[in-house]
């Protein structure tokens, strides 16, 4: 399954029902029995109905099974050549390049040589995963394409305040130009009124933002409820959009003619 091997020694032919019986645990399992020592050389008793005791050989990292929200469990793996056989419920993973249909075809027939009787179902592991991962990736899906329907939302209505400014201060605009401001300081002056709005907007958002995050932490997996990086790239690139929704009424502002709109007034 390629879980990783922390330390110590994978199973082996060696491990036979003949020789002590061993054991990998996972991380889990050490730090709750064994705490900060090494665990390897140490053993346990099994205290079930087979009462057995195992010598550990090797640790691996945890792993999750049912959900990735489950909490690590302390698990022990034992060697399948130290049993007297295959239990009557047995799973086997196969790993293979060919196409699940001929595989599982071939599967069966080499399992019916065999054992006619036998029973075998069958999954494929890469599905499984994606169907357990459903709600994730669907929520994932939503919170990403409300997030760039939000980012719209903004730009248009940046850009709509903007261009509504520069309309009732057309005739302000022009007495400015006829005085002897040029098109840069009308430029500049649209620009500041707007990231002035941006700011407002970006403190306020941050905050809400902030005071959400614990919900949406607990609907995405994986998301930090404050992630400083996630939050400053979020506020630059709001801060680039709402520039670049405002560069165009700027730009529309510092082309106005003096003379039109003071007639206009």
């Amino acid at each position: 399954m390629e879980t990783p091997l922390l330390a110590g020694r994978d199973f082996s032919r060696l491990d036979t029902p003949a020789s002590p019986r061993t054991a990998i645990v996972n991380q889990t399992f050490s730090h709750r029995f064994f705490g900060d020592s090494n665990p390897i050389g140490r053993t346990f008793r099994d205290s079930g109905t087979l009462d057995r005791t195992y010598q550990i050989i090797g640790v691996v990292r945890d792993t999750k099974y049912y959900t990735l929200r489950e909490a690590p469990a302390p698990i022990v793996f034992v060697s399948f050549t130290q049993a007297n056989g295959p239990e009557a419920h047995s799973t086997l993973a196969i790993r293979s390049n060919e196409e699940p249909t001929a595989l599982i075809s071939s599967i069966k027939s080499a399992a019916n040589e065999i054992n006619p009787s036998m029973v075998l179902s069958f999954s494929v592991f890469k599905r499984q995963i994606l169907d357990g991962l459903l709600r994730e990736r669907l929520m994932a899906t939503l919170s990403g394409f409300f997030g760039v329907l939000a980012t719209v939302l903004a730009t248009i209505g940046l850009y709509g305040v903007i261009s509504y400014l520069v309309i009732r201060r057309r005739s302000e605009i022009g007495l400015r130009m006829a005085l002897g401001a040029n098109r840069g300081d009308i430029l500049l002056m649209v620009l500041r009124e707007a990231g002035i709005l941006l700011g407002i907007g970006l403190a306020i958002g941050t905050a809400l933002a902030l005071a959400a995050a614990d919900a949406a932490a607990s609907l995405l997996f994986g998301l930090k409820p404050r992630d400083p990086l996630a939050l400053a790239g979020s506020i630059a690139a709001m801060a680039l959009v709402g520039l670049a929704a405002s560069l165009l009424p700027a730009q529309r502002a510092s082309t106005v003619d003096p003379m039109a709109a003071l007639r206009e007034e």
